[in-house]
C-alpha cells in the first residue's frame, strides 16, 4: 500500500484521475488475502498469523503483525470500504482538480496506516499506525488548503487526536513497563493485576481512544473535519479511523473490563455522546453535518457496547460496528452525489432530488433505514442484537445503558427520517430540482455495492454471526450467564439473526421507531423546543478558548524573554543550569575519594593555553580576532587528543576546527568589524560570576559523574565488538558505522535538515539593510533566490562585477586550450588585483587533488586506520573551501560540476538503504555484512557493508561543506555586490575618491583589514 501511495503521482499523470481505479487494485487484493483467511477464523482452534519483524534485538523492540479474527474483521471494513471509495473518487472528482494526485497519494497512505493498526500486535507498533493516521487524516482535510475552513478543521483535528495519542503514549509506555512486555495479546491474557500504576496506564490509553473516536468531550472535532472532501468523510470519519477508538477498547476489554472505572466510565461517556450526536443532528441543516454528528451519536453507541467486555454484549457490538460501517458509508457517498447534481447539501433548498434520481434516492432511503433499525437491514439486526443482549446481560450497568442506548436511538429514527425528507423529498414552497446528467456506472458503483451489502447482510445473519463471534466466543460470561453456569444450570449464547420472534427486543425496536418517527413528525415543535432550552458547554468554544489562551501566554512570554539578547539568553540558561545542577549535587551523596589532577605535563601546558586563549577571547574587540583566538582553543583540544593515544578524535577536532573558522569568516563577512560594546542588564562583574560560577560547577559536576560510576562502562565492549562483529580495528569508525550505526543515521538526517535550513535562509531572505540604512527603503525580500550556478562554464556563468575581472575574463576566452590548461587557478585572473594572491593560488593548485585524494583514502582506511567517512569528507570538503578563497566564485563553479542536495540525498539513502539491507542477510537492521578473501596483488581483502554505509556519510558530508560554500559564500558574495551597485546608485558624490570606503564601511566589508587594506576575495 505505502509502495502504491509512493507510485500515486506517477499514475495520476499517465491516466489523470483513473488512476483510483488502479489504486483501488490494492486495497481491494488486502480484501481477498483476508477473505482467504474465512475458513481459519471460523475455526475454533484458529491460529492467528503472525508476521514479526526484529527491529532493535538487543532491546526487545520488533514490529509484530497478528490477523486475529477481531483484525480480520477490522481489515475487510478498511480494505472493502477503501476500495470502494477510490472507485468512487474516480468520477467525485474532476479531471483538473488541482493537487488530485497527492490526495490519491495521502489516501493510498492512509489505507496502509490503517491496515496496520488493526494488524499491530505490540504497543509501540500499534502507536507509530495510529499517529500515522492522524498525520494523513490532517493532510486529508486540509486538502483545500486554499480554504480556511478546511485548513483550520484539519488543525484542530490534528490537535486533538495527537494529544490524546500522546497520551495514550505514555500509557503504553507505562503499561509495557509494568507487565515487562509490548505484546498487547500477552497483556491482555495476564489481565488486571490490580495494581493502580496499571489503572492509570490503562486510563491514559483510554484517553486516545476516546478522542480518537470523537467521544465527549472530544467530539467537537469529527463535524468540524466534515470540510474534507466527501471521499475523506465516507471512508474515514465513517468506516475507518474514527473507529480505531473503539478497535482499542474492544482490543483490551478482555483483559481489562473489570478494572475499576473501565465499564462506568467508557459507558457513562459512550451514552453522553451519543445522545449529543443524536440531538444535534436534529438541528443540523447541512446534509453532511446531519451525517457527522450521527456518526458521533453512533461511535458512542458503539463505545457503549464494547466497554462491557462480555461475550454476548461484544457479539452485539461488532454487529453494531459492521452495520454502521456499511450504511454510514453508503449515506455520506450519497450526499456527495447530490452535492455534485444539486451543488448545495442545505436541505431548505432541497426539493424532488428523490424524483429526479430514483436510484440514488433508493439507496439513500435504504441506508437511512439500516440506521434508524428497519428491517430487513444490518441496521435492524445489529439493534436487535443490542437490546437482545444488553436485557439479559442481568446487571445495574446493563440496565443503565439499556435505557440510554434506547433514548439515543429514538432521536437516531428521528434524524434519519428527518436526512430523507430533507434530501429527497418534494418540500413546498422550494424550487424543483431538475434531472441533469445521467448516474455515471463509476460514481454509484460503491454506493450501490454498500446497499446491496447492508440488505445481503441481514439476510445472511447466520454468516456475520459465525464470523463476530469467532472474537467474542473466548470471552467472560455475561453476569446472567455466569449466575446460570454457577448453578449449573446450561447457558446458551446469543446469535446474530435477523428474525427472533416475538421477543421484548422486537418490541423496544417497536417503541424505538414510534418514538423517533413521532419526534420527526412533530419536528417543528421539537424544532422551539431545542431552541428554547439553554445552550449546554460549548466544547469546541472552549476548544478555541484554550487555544486562544495558549497563543496569548506564548506572545508574553516570547515578548519577555525572546528580546534578541543574546547575553540575556546565555544567562537566563546558565542560571537555570546552575540551580538545577546546584540542587543536584546538594541530594547527592555519592562523592569521589580523589581524583588525578593530570596524567601528565603536557597537559597542563595544554590547558594552560586554552585557559589564555579563552580569557583573550574575551578581551579582543574585533570579531575576526576573537575567531581565531577562539580557534586556539579548539586546536589546543588536538593537541590533547594526540597526547592522550586518539588519533582518530585529534584528526576530526582538527578538520572541524579548521571548517568552523572558514564558516566564520564566511558570515563575519555581514558583520561590523567590531564587537558592540553596549551595556546590556547584566554589567560585566555580574556576567563574570555567572561565567566562573558555571565553569566551577560543570567542573564538579564532570568529577562527581565519573566518581559515581559503580559499573563498567559499555564502552570497555566496544573493542572485542569493533573486532568480533564489526571486522575493524579503528574502534571509533565501527562506532559510528556499525555499533552505534542508529546515532549516526540521526544525526545524517540533522546534518541533511541543518543543511536545507541554512540554505533556505540564504537563498529566500534578501539582503537590504545597507540599502534600507541609506534610501529608507524596506528591505528586499525575494521570492525566489537568483540561480547562483546555473552552468560551470566561466563564459556562461555571468560576468563578474569588477570591471579589470571582466575584461580578464573576456580575454581568457580567446588564450588557447593549452595557456589555460598551464593557468594556475583558472578564475583566478577574475579577481581584483588587490584580492589576488598568487601565493595561495599556487599552493591551493598543487593542494587540491591531494587533498581529494587523501580524502578517499581516509575513507576506506578508516575502518582499520584513522579516517572514516565523515574525517573524509570534511577534508574533501576543505578542498573546495581552500579553492573558493583562492578564486572566488567563478573558481567554485569549475570545481563543482554537481548541485549538493542530489549529491547529499545520494549519500542518505545509501546510509539508510545499508540499514533495511540488514533484513536481507540478517534479522535485524544495520547489520553488517562481511565478504574477506585472498586476491593476486592486494593480499587479504575484507569488504563489508558498513562501507557502503560509510560511503554515504562521505558524500553527505561533502555535500554539507559544499552546500556551506555555496551558501555562506558564493551567494553572500552574489548578494553583496547587489548591494554594494544599489548603494554606489544611492549615494552622492560620483567623484568622492572616499566614495568606495564608504560603501565598504556601510556593508561591513572594512572588519577584515587587518594592515590596512581589504582583504577581499581572499578572506
Amino acid at each position: 500500500m505505502f509502495l502504491a501511495a509512493l507510485a500515486a503521482p506517477l499514475l495520476f499523470r499517465l491516466v489523470g484521475r483513473t488512476a483510483f481505479v488502479l489504486l483501488s487494485l490494492v486495497p481491494f487484493a488486502g480484501f481477498a488475502y483476508s477473505l482467504s483467511l474465512l475458513p481459519d477464523v471460523l475455526r475454533d482452534d484458529f491460529s492467528a498469523p503472525v508476521a514479526e519483524l526484529r527491529w532493535l534485538p538487543e532491546l526487545s523492540m520488533s514490529m509484530a503483525l497478528r490477523m486475529d479474527s477481531l483484525a480480520w474483521i477490522f481489515s475487510l471494513l478498511v480494505t472493502a470500504v477503501g476500495g470502494l471509495v477510490f472507485v468512487y473518487c474516480a468520477r467525485y472528482f474532476d479531471a483538473d482538480e488541482a493537487r488530485l494526485a497527492r490526495f490519491g497519494g495521502v489516501l493510498m497512505a492512509f489505507v496502509g496506516m490503517m491496515y496496520g493498526l488493526v494488524l499491530a500486535d505490540e504497543l509501540l507498533t500499534l502507536f507509530l499506525f495510529w499517529e500515522g493516521t492522524t498525520v494523513f487524516s490532517y493532510l486529508l482535510i486540509g486538502q483545500y488548503a486554499w480554504r480556511q475552513q478546511s485548513r483550520r478543521a484539519a488543525l484542530q483535528a490534528l490537535i486533538v487526536t495527537t494529544a490524546g495519542g500522546l497520551t495514550m503514549f505514555v500509557g503504553m509506555i507505562l503499561l509495557g513497563i509494568l507487565y515487562g512486555t509490548g505484546s498487547i495479546p500477552a497483556i491482555v491474557e495476564t489481565g488486571f493485576d490490580g495494581d493502580p500504576l496499571t489503572v492509570v496506564a490503562v486510563l491514559l490509553i483510554l484517553v486516545g481512544a476516546v478522542s480518537k473516536s470523537a467521544l465527549v468531550p472530544f467530539h467537537f472535532w469529527l463535524p468540524g473535519a466534515m470540510a474534507a472532501p466527501t471521499p475523506v468523510s465516507a471512508y474515514l470519519h465513517a468506516a475507518a479511523m474514527v473507529k480505531a477508538g473503539v478497535y482499542l477498547v474492544l482490543r483490551l476489554a478482555p483483559g481489562f473490563a473489570d478494572m475499576p472505572v473501565w465499564r462506568e466510565g467508557l459507558v457513562t461517556l459512550g451514552l453522553l455522546t451519543m445522545l449529543m450526536g443524536g440531538w444535534q443532528a436534529l438541528k443540523e441543516t447541512d446534509l453532511k453535518l446531519i451525517l457527522a454528528y450521527g456518526t458521533v451519536s453512533q461511535l458512542g453507541f458503539m463505545t457503549t457496547v464494547s466497554a462491557f467486555g462480555y461475550r454476548d454484549v461484544t457479539t452485539a457490538a461488532l454487529a453494531l460496528l459492521l452495520g454502521h460501517s456499511m450504511f454510514k458509508a453508503t449515506l455520506f457517498l450519497v450526499v456527495g452525489i447530490i452535492d455534485h447534481r444539486a451543488g448545495t447539501r442545505d436541505l431548505r433548498k432541497l426539493s424532488g432530488y428523490g424524483r429526479a434520481y430514483p436510484l440514488i434516492a433508493v439507496m439513500g432511503i435504504i441506508a437511512a433505514a439500516s440506521m434508524a433499525g428497519l428491517p430487513p437491514t444490518m441496521g435492524f439486526v445489529a439493534k436487535e442484537a443490542v437490546y437482545g443482549t444488553l436485557l439479559e446481560n442481568g446487571s445495574k450497568l446493563g440496565i443503565i445503558a439499556l435505557i440510554g442506548v434506547f433514548l439515543g436511538s429514538v432521536l437516531t429514527v428521528a434524524y434519519s427520517a428527518r436526512f430523507v425528507w430533507g434530501a429527497f423529498a418534494v418540500k413546498p414552497g422550494v424550487e424543483r430540482f431538475e434531472r441533469t446528467k445521467p448516474d455515471g456506472p463509476l460514481f454509484t458503483a460503491a454506493p450501490a455495492v454498500l446497499t446491496v451489502v447492508t440488505v445481503g447482510a441481514a439476510f445472511g445473519a447466520s454468516l456475520i454471526d459465525s464470523v463476530v463471534t469467532a472474537w467474542s466466543r473466548h470471552l467472560p460470561l455475561d453476569p446472567a450467564d455466569a449466575a446460570l453456569a454457577a448453578a449449573g444450570e446450561h447457558t446458551h449464547a446469543y446469535h446474530v439473526a435477523l428474525w427472533h420472534g416475538f421477543e421484548p427486543a422486537l418490541l423496544l425496536s417497536g417503541l424505538t421507531l414510534a418514538a423517533g418517527l413521532t419526534m420527526f413528525v412533530f419536528r417543528r415543535q421539537v424544532s422551539v423546543f431545542q431552541v428554547a432550552l439553554p445552550d449546554g458547554i460549548d466544547f469546541r468554544a472552549a476548544y478555541r478558548s484554550t487555544i486562544a489562551q495558549l497563543e496569548r501566554f506564548a506572545s508574553f512570554v516570547t515578548a519577555r524573554t525572546q528580546r534578541g539578547s543574546m547575553p540575556f539568553y546565555q544567562g537566563v540558561i546558565y542560571v537555570f543550569s546552575l540551580a538545577a545542577l546546584g540542587i543536584a549535587l546538594l541530594l547527592n551523596d555519592t562523592w569521589p575519594s580523589g581524583f588525578v589532577f593530570a596524567d601528565s605535563p603536557l597537559q597542563i601546558f595544554i590547558a594552560a593555553v586554552m585557559i589564555l586563549a579563552a580569557v583573550a577571547a574575551t578581551q579582543i574587540d574585533k570579531r575576526f580576532a576573537a575567531v581565531v583566538i577562539v580557534g586556539v582553543t579548539g586546536y589546543a583540544m588536538v593537541a590533547f587528543f594526540a597526547v592522550q593515544g586518539s588519533p582518530d578524535l585529534a584528526l576530526t577536532q582538527i578538520l572541524v576546527e579548521s571548517v568552523t573558522l572558514a564558516v566564520f569568516v564566511f558570515v563575519l563577512r555581514r558583520l561590523p568589524a567590531r564587537i558592540g560594546k553596549q551595556e546590556g542588564r547584566l554589567n560585566p562583574s555580574l556576567r563574570a560570576l555567572i561565567a566562573v560560577a558555571f565553569g566551577v560547577l560543570m567542573v564538579v559536576v564532570a568529577l562527581v559523574v565519573m566518581g559515581a560510576r559503580g559499573h563498567l562502562p559499555i564502552s570497555e565492549l566496544f573493542p572485542a565488538l569493533a573486532y568480533e562483529g564489526g571486522h575493524g580495528e579503528n574502534i571509533v569508525n565501527v562506532t559510528l558505522v556499525d555499533i552505534r550505526g542508529w546515532d549516526t543515521m540521526g544525526e545524517l538526517s540533522v546534518v541533511i535538515a541543518c543543511a536545507i535550513g541554512v540554505a533556505s535562509l540564504v537563498f529566500v531572505s534578501g539582503h537590504g539593510e545597507a540599502i534600507q540604512r541609506i534610501s529608507g527603503a524596506p528591505g528586499g525580500r525575494r521570492r525566489f533566490a537568483e540561480p547562483v550556478l546555473e552552468t560551470v562554464s566561466l563564459r556562461r556563468v555571468g560576468e563578474p562585477a569588477d570591471p579589470e575581472a571582466a575584461a580578464m575574463l573576456a580575454r581568457q576566452g580567446q588564450e588557447t586550450a593549452e595557456e589555460r590548461r598551464n593557468s594556475w587557478l583558472l578564475a583566478g585572473r577574475t579577481l581584483a588585483p588587490h584580492n589576488r594572491s598568487i601565493v595561495l593560488e599556487v599552493a591551493v593548485r598543487l593542494m587540491f587533488h591531494a587533498f581529494l585524494v587523501f580524502s578517499v583514502y581516509l575513507l576506506f582506511a578508516g575502518h582499520n586506520l584513522p579516517g572514516g567517512g565523515f574525517a573524509g569528507g570534511l577534508v574533501a570538503g576543505l578542498a573546495f573551501v581552500i579553492r573558493y578563497l583562492a578564486g572566488g566564485r567563478y573558481e567554485y563553479a569549475e570545481a563543482v560540476r554537481l548541485q549538493p542536495g542530489p549529491v547529499m540525498g545520494v549519500g542518505m539513502v545509501l546510509a539508510a538503504g545499508t540499514a533495511v539491507a540488514g533484513y536481507l542477510w540478517s534479522d535485524s537492521a544495520l547489520q553488517s555484512f562481511y565478504v574477506s578473501t585472498e586476491l593476486p596483488v592486494l593480499g587479504y581483502v575484507s569488504f563489508g557493508s558498513s562501507t557502503i554505509f560509510d560511503i554515504g556519510v562521505y558524500l553527505v558530508v561533502i555535500s554539507l561543506m559544499v552546500g556551506v560554500v555555496r551558501s555562506l559564500g558564493v551567494e553572500v558574495d552574489i548578494q553583496q555586490e547587489r548591494d554594494e551597485e544599489t548603494l554606489a546608485e544611492k549615494l552622492p558624490g560620483t567623484e568622492d575618491p572616499d566614495r568606495d570606503k564608504r560603501i565598504r564601511a556601510i556593508m561591513g566589508r572594512d572588519h577584515l583589514d587587518v594592515d590596512g587594506s581589504s582583504a577581499g576575495g581572499r578572506l
